[in-house]
């Protein structure tokens, strides 16, 4: 097999990710604006918006075990595949006038569910990928991540000018047809040697718990894992606050230009679209620790620092362009040393436990924004999240079990690593 032949699969996956992550960025935008201009209510949008994402999200934690019988490959398949026919049923019910609103609910619970499935599938695949086109991990975590921050640009914008000139409805038809397109991309151009060997056993109830409780322990007894798991839960928390309640708190007393708010996402997601694109570039010759003790204190509390003292535009568009810079290139180091560290036939429930443990955390910071707002004011609240943000990335770097970000420990056979005295640095 040639070079070019053996990086297909990876660029298949690639291609396909980012065709779906812009289906997904577009149904987040679509399928709501569907429901409120054929309803009006702000209050059935957002139930319509949480049958979408609990299930999505419940389903890439929860659905590892899954994956690991059906395999990584056909799961990505299958799971796109069906949320084409679930997506693309939306348009055809509602030009015949056969879509009430509990209908809609349970098509898009369904797409969300075999999303979430699908993603989790695709994350098993990149190393797979990677080692059939000989690419080092960090630089297809680099550009895995590179295709889903370009998918959610892309994709946001794209709906927004489409809903704008088409029919909510046709914008949801094309949504649909993303996900079939994905679909075919990995089916055509991703072998099956990409993917862990399929589990055997047959998946009873009590074996599917105790397969995701075999993810969890595996995740407590890696010192670094559990680190690493730890501070993302927190900063994840930190950031759902900030960008859910700060910002737009902070657009509306400062700026009062309601469009401030997407100037503000645009340069968050721009500057992460380019980390990952410098990370994958770079990442190989860069020393994992280093880069990301760096990127972890520049991503997290200096944004909440700008807001707090500045009341115009252009100090928050630089800082938040810097933070996704900063932010874009950790996710790329964070996926190289967990997939090195899990052995492949435990990668999809143990990555589903580090997604569950990362999202844990998410519907509380907007909470707590919102009371701290109450109680100390926008300003205190800004400052506060940003001294959490700086313990919370700055205790955990200094740890000496951060050392071993650097180290390539080599799965065994029986799903433990070697030890970490072996040094396999890059």
């Amino acid at each position: 097999m040639t070079e070019n032949l053996s990086r297909r699969p990876l660029t298949g996956l690639l291609v396909a990710q980012l065709v779906s992550v812009l289906g997904t960025s577009m149904s987040a935008l679509a399928i709501p604006w569907l429901v409120l201009t054929s309803t009006g209510s702000a209050t059935r949008t957002g139930l319509i918006a949480f049958a979408e994402l609990a299930p999505y999200v419940a389903m890439q934690a929860l659905g590892g075990p899954l994956v690991d019988r059906i395999g990584a490959r056909r799961a990505y398949v299958l799971g796109n595949a069906a949320a084409a026919v679930a997506v693309c049923a939306i348009p055809a019910l509602h030009a015949i006038s056969l879509l009430p609103l509990g209908a809609l609910a349970g098509l898009v619970a369904v797409a969300g569910a075999v999303r979430g499935i699908a993603d989790c599938a695709g994350q098993v695949l990149v190393p797979g990928t990677a080692v059939l086109g000989a690419v080092p991990l960090e630089r297809a975590a680099g550009l895995h991540g590179s295709a889903n921050q370009a998918g959610l640009l892309v994709g946001a914008s794209a709906a927004g000018v489409m809903v704008s000139v088409l029919a909510a409805s046709a914008v949801v038809l094309v949504d649909g047809i993303t996900f079939a397109l994905a679909a075919v991309l990995v089916a055509l151009l991703v072998p099956a040697a990409a993917q862990p060997r399929r589990s055997r056993r047959r998946l009873s109830t009590r074996r599917y718990v105790a397969d995701l409780a075999e993810g969890v322990r595996f995740i407590r007894a890696d010192r670094l894992m559990l680190v690493l798991v730890t501070m993302i839960a927190v900063t994840n928390l930190l950031e759902q606050g900030i960008n859910a309640v700060l910002v737009p708190v902070w657009v509306r007393e400062r700026l009062h230009q309601p469009q401030a708010l997407g100037l503000v996402a645009g340069a968050l997601g721009a500057g992460a679209l380019i980390g990952a694109l410098i990370a994958a570039w770079l990442g190989p010759r860069l020393p994992r620790r280093v880069v990301f003790t760096v990127g972890v204190l520049i991503a997290g509390a200096p944004v909440s620092l700008v807001l707090a003292w500045t009341s115009t535009l252009p100090p928050a568009l630089t800082a938040a362009f810097v933070a996704g810079l900063a932010n874009g290139g950790l996710n790329p180091i964070l996926h190289a040393v967990l997939y090195e560290r899990i052995p492949p036939q435990l990668r999809a429930r143990t990555l589903g436990a580090v997604k569950a443990s990362a999202w844990i955390g998410t519907p509380i910071g907007p909470l707590l924004a919102g009371s701290l707002i109450e109680a100390t004011g926008l300003r205190g609240t800004l400052l506060t999240f940003a001294m959490v943000f700086l313990v919370a990335t700055a205790v955990p770097v200094m740890l000496p079990v951060m050392r071993h970000m650097n180290r390539t420990p080599r799965p065994q056979p029986d799903g433990t690593r070697a030890a970490d005295n072996e040094d396999a640095s890059r």
